[in-house]
């Protein structure tokens, strides 16, 4: 949990390299399920996860570990079990969303400004150093020199809370937070040589060579249900690892050419071209343990308002947001 988070909050799996089924089973129910008053039988979640060759064995041990944080909570004390997301799930579901499929639409509003952050803490506090460090790169910081940590913009106060919470206890350690502007601010020793702006270029152009033929295929209608699911929800779950680590640092700080836009040209073709397929799917797979999955399980789609990616489809999930479950604003 990150360290500015209240204690009680849903906790979302961290991204990994590769997909266990806990990451995984997060990925759609944050895609296709938009409403806390859904009945999700565990057995159409086992027949979710299998079109991803996710044992049973696995797909309930996913549904226990989502349950311990939060994300989904069990509806009385039926058998097979039934789930549903929790509100608080469905709100961070919603801004996560708005945050990977609007990541990159707009270059940062920038005014020269960083937020910096410097810390000293006694040799024996190794382990909070650590911790400390863990909990700036959540809050996207990245290490200017050993114990300074910058970011750009102005928020500061995830960082203040952060600090105060780790820090305090420690007797001895010290820290500032402070707004600064760079002389040199591209120059070899200015902020942007604190990022590995190389690697995280070379990991765009990869997703793009990754995903350019999936892309065609899904712009010519090539792909059919079965495979949109799978496909789809991969692709989301590589591009959503690009707006947690892109420092989005302003234009003149990046090399040329900077291959973010086209790969999220590249994301968002094979997201919107293969959306209803992957909810028909879906649907398909559920429908003979959850009558009612047709009504339920929707899909997001970049809307032309980019402040407010919408679920779209599921009769019964529109009611529910119509009659006061929370909306995607």
């Amino acid at each position: 949990m990150n360290a500015q988070e209240p204690a009680d909050e849903v906790r979302i799996p961290r991204a990994q390299i590769g997909s266990s089924p806990q990451h995984l089973l997060t990925t759609l129910l944050g895609e296709y399920l938009d409403s806390s008053q859904a009945d999700l039988p565990s057995t159409a979640v086992i027949a979710i996860l299998r079109e991803f060759g996710v044992s049973e064995s696995s797909a309930r041990a996913a549904l226990s570990r989502l349950v311990k944080r939060g994300l989904i909570a069990t509806r009385g004390n039926r058998r097979p079990p039934v789930y549903h997301l929790t509100s608080q799930a469905i709100a961070k579901h919603r801004s996560r969303m708005r945050h990977f499929l609007n990541f990159g639409a707009q270059p940062p509003r920038w005014t020269g400004e960083w937020v910096m952050v410097s810390f000293s803490i006694p040799s024996s506090g190794q382990a909070v150093r650590h911790g400390v460090r863990r909990s700036l790169t959540a809050l996207r910081f990245v290490g200017l020199y050993d114990s300074v940590w910058i970011r750009p913009g102005r928020e500061a106060a995830p960082a203040r809370e952060a600090l105060d919470e780790l820090l305090r206890p420690v007797e001895g350690a010290r820290w500032s937070i402070m707004h600064v502007r760079f002389d040199e601010e591209s120059g070899p020793h200015g902020p942007a040589s604190a990022y590995d702006l190389t690697a995280l270029s070379a990991a765009y152009s990869a997703f793009i060579e990754q995903y350019a033929d999936l892309r065609v295929a899904a712009r010519n209608g090539e792909v059919d249900a079965a495979r949109a699911l799978v496909a789809r929800t991969s692709a989301m779950d590589s591009w959503r690892r690009f707006p947690d680590t892109d420092p989005d640092l302003p234009h003149h700080l990046l090399p040329r050419p900077w291959p973010r836009q086209r790969a999220r040209e590249t994301f968002l073709d094979i997201h919107s071209a293969l959306g209803a397929l992957a909810q028909a799917r879906l649907v398909q797979v559920t429908t003979p343990y959850w009558p009612d999955a047709a009504s339920w399980i929707t899909h997001f789609q970049a809307s032309q308002d980019p402040a407010r990616p919408e679920p779209t489809g599921g009769s019964a999930a529109a009611t529910s947001r119509a009659d006061g479950d929370p909306s995607p604003r």
